[in-house]
């Protein structure tokens, strides 16, 4: 599998996510969103939506996510992202569909960008816009993990749904977004973090991060 990702890309930082739990190899191969290198016509080419992440595997290749992770799940049934029972799942889908489409789709690079030019809004401004689509998702989602009685995770395990949340709270800690008041969601975000699949995962330790620190030898 070979994963063509940004490293700060809250997309591409969920299928790094996916691809660990499931505990499959990949070579990640960067994509910079800096220079549009996405929208080239090489890349295009292949990915007509010039977006990341775009996945190679089984001679083919994929984009789209959220569309990615479903496939990972049927493709590469175990450990599952989707628990076995149907409510559960269910409950997975409506928690991490909130923060793909409610905060992700209003938040991702594009719309920022269009935000400042051409509409010509300020930095601040564009802050403001951002940590409004937060607080709209992330708190009904902190009731919704308060009404469930969550623990360390949505269930026994990291899955579908961590998967898609914590890309988002790391965008929201770039943003000085408060989440002081939701003990639920940084209780998860908490316990993910401790985790190897999600520490090689994130933004601050792919290749392409200029904070990267290449492991030492022995």
């Amino acid at each position: 599998m070979k994963l063509h990702g940004y490293f700060r890309s809250s997309t591409s930082y969920r299928l790094r996510i996916a691809l660990n739990l499931k505990g499959l190899e990949y070579e990640n191969l960067p994509v910079d969103l800096r220079t549009s290198e996405q929208k080239g016509t090489v890349y295009t080419s292949r990915n007509p939506f010039g977006s990341v992440p775009m996945l190679e595997a089984d001679g083919r290749d994929r984009a789209q996510s959220m569309a990615l992770l479903e496939w990972l799940d049927e493709a590469y049934p175990e450990p599952p992202l989707l628990p076995s029972d149907l409510e559960d799942r269910y409950t997975a889908r409506e928690l991490g569909y909130a923060v793909a489409t409610e905060i992700h789709a209003v938040n991702n690079l594009p719309v920022l960008r269009y935000l400042a030019d051409p509409l010509g809004h300020s930095e601040e401004e564009v802050a403001v816009w951002y940590r409004h689509w937060l607080a709209r998702t992330l708190d009904p989602v902190e009731q919704r993990l308060a009404q469930i009685g969550t623990g360390d995770f949505l269930f026994e395990r990291p899955g579908f749904f961590e998967v898609v949340l914590l890309p988002q709270l790391y965008n929201a800690r770039k943003f000085s977004y408060d989440l002081s008041d939701k003990p639920y969601t940084t209780r998860i975000e908490a316990a993910c973090l401790a985790l190897p699949e999600f520490e090689r995962a994130y933004p601050d330790n792919q290749p392409d991060s200029p904070d990267y620190k290449a492991p030492q030898g022995d």
